[in-house]
Formats: C-alpha cells, sequence, structure tokens
C-alpha cells in the first residue's frame, strides 16, 4: 500500500507482537527507498503500545526501541503526553519513510510518575493534555526541554519523563530533562548543548539496560561532552530479566532509582 502511494497507518497491538513482521519491517519497508534509489518509498506509520505498568507481564511489557533504532531506514519516535503524540502521528503519516510510533500504554490514563500507589492524575488537568483541534506537527527529528534545570542533565523519553520529574522534585536537584521524542533520528544539539551547560548527566528509560539506547545515549555524551563533564554518565533502566509480573515495582525504574542515580552524580 505504501509502495503504490498510499499512507497506511497499523496498529500492532502491543509492540511485544511485532516480531512476526519483523521480516517485512526490517527486510522491505526499511530498505525499499535505498534499494529503489529513491523511486519507492514505504510512508508507513506503525503504532505500538509499549513499557510496563499495567501488570502486563513479560509479554506485554517490552520496551523494544532498540531493536528499531539499529535499523537503517526506520524513524522511531515516542511521544510522552498527548500534545506531543498528535503532533509527531501527523508527521509521521505525512514522512516518505516507515516510521515506528511507539505509545507508552501507562500514559494513556495520564503523566504517570512512577508512585503506582497513588491516584492517577487524568490528562484533562495537565498541561501538556490540552490538544488543539487543527492540524499540526512536531518535527520528527526534534527534543524538546521538559524541565529546564542547571545542575544536571537527565536524557529520558516515555513515561520516564515523568518519572524523572517527580525524582527533581523529590530530591530538589535542578534538573534539565530533555524529553527525546524522537528516538531515531536524535535531536543530538539539544542533547549535547544541555550535557555542556551542567555537566552530568543521567540517562533513563524502561527498556533492559544492556544494550538499550541509552548505551547509544552515553556513548554519544562521552564523545561530543567529556570535557565537560564533571562525573560519570549514570544508567537508570530495567533490569535484564523478563519484565516480571509478580514483581513489576522492582522492575520498574521508579523515583527512587532515579533519584539515587542523581545523587550519584552530584556527588562525584
Amino acid at each position: 500500500m505504501g509502495a503504490y502511494g498510499l499512507r497506511p497507518v497499523v496498529e500492532i497491538q502491543f509492540a511485544d507482537y511485532f516480531y512476526p513482521a519483523s521480516d517485512q519491517i526490517v527486510s522491505e519497508a526499511a530498505r525499499l527507498r535505498y534499494r529503489s534509489a529513491g523511486d519507492f518509498t514505504a510512508p508507513i506509520t506503525i503504532r505500538m503500545p509499549c513499557g510496563g505498568g499495567i501488570y502486563g507481564g513479560q509479554t506485554h511489557s517490552q520496551s523494544p526501541e532498540a531493536l528499531f533504532t539499529h535499523v537503517c531506514g526506520l524513524r522511531t519516535v515516542m511521544p510522552s503526553n498527548p500534545y506531543d503524540a498528535k503532533g509527531l502521528l501527523i508527521a509521521a503519516i505525512e514522512c516518505d519513510d516507515p516510521v515506528i510510533f511507539l505509545e507508552p500504554k501507562r500514559l494513556y490514563n495520564g503523566p504517570f510518575d512512577g508512585h503506582h500507589d497513588k491516584p492517577v492524575v487524568p490528562w484533562s488537568k495537565h498541561p501538556l493534555g490540552a490538544v488543539p483541534e487543527g492540524h499540526y506537527t512536531v518535527p520528527l527529528a526534534s527534543a524538546t526541554v521538559f524541565r529546564p534545570g542547571s545542575e544536571l542533565t537527565v536524557l529520558t523519553y516515555g513515561t520516564m519523563v515523568f518519572v524523572s520529574e517527580a525524582a527533581a522534585l523529590e530530591t530538589g536537584i535542578d534538573a534539565e530533562i530533555i524529553d527525546l521524542r524522537s528516538i531515531w533520528p536524535l535531536d543530538l544539539d539539544t542533547l549535547i548543548n544541555s550535557v555542556k551547560k551542567t555537566g552530568r548527566c543521567v540517562v533513563v528509560h524502561e527498556a533492559t539496560r544492556t544494550c538499550g539506547f541509552g548505551a547509544e545515549l552515553t556513548a554519544l555524551v562521552q564523545e561530543h561532552c567529556f570535557y565537560h563533564l564533571e562525573a560519570p554518565i549514570e544508567r537508570v533502566a530495567g533490569w535484564d530479566t523478563p519484565y516480571p509480573h509478580a514483581q513489576e515495582w522492582a522492575y520498574f525504574p521508579g523515583p527512587a532509582r532515579v533519584a539515587a542515580a542523581f545523587k550519584r552524580a552530584m556527588e562525584k
């Protein structure tokens, strides 16, 4: 459909279910523009709810973004709020490349901050829950400064944006939170400028730690900001295990784990 002029929007019920379609996504859609020397494109938007926090267990809670960012020809985005979700979705549909559109399922009901024992705050009570009815886009390769700060930089996306905000408020550390929004291509300038300003960096994501996208972020910061760093880069991520149902909140990188990383970065 995409190759013949349409702009299909496909939904996979959970990101965990994309594996049977991986050959078509990786070998066909991602390569079509390159292998046809630009004669054909695959403007396909693939929506996938991702992440945990809903007691979905090991096959309904995965965060596979790093599997897509590894593939040349794919764009990968993950909004953290309704305003960005609409703007990024329109931009994804208008893009001539295939776009993996990841939707953190725990954010559907509101800006979840990692405190699962507290009442859910609905989007209707949050400024970013106000979504214009008309046409607008959020550029696919643009990060945003979610929370300005001066003491350390947090590089994160999706649900972890609000978890990091909670950690900053609870510790009193003036953290600048960068919401990547577009995981790949990456808005590298915004990331670099923030780390050079603060001199400290904490990378936060929900996916497993080993070979997660945080490893790429850490490498980029080390490469571009080495002489500006005042402390080693900290990483907070999911554990290298399947997502456990019974131990959901021991796996989920909550505010306490993020706050501990903030403190370590400030003490060194």
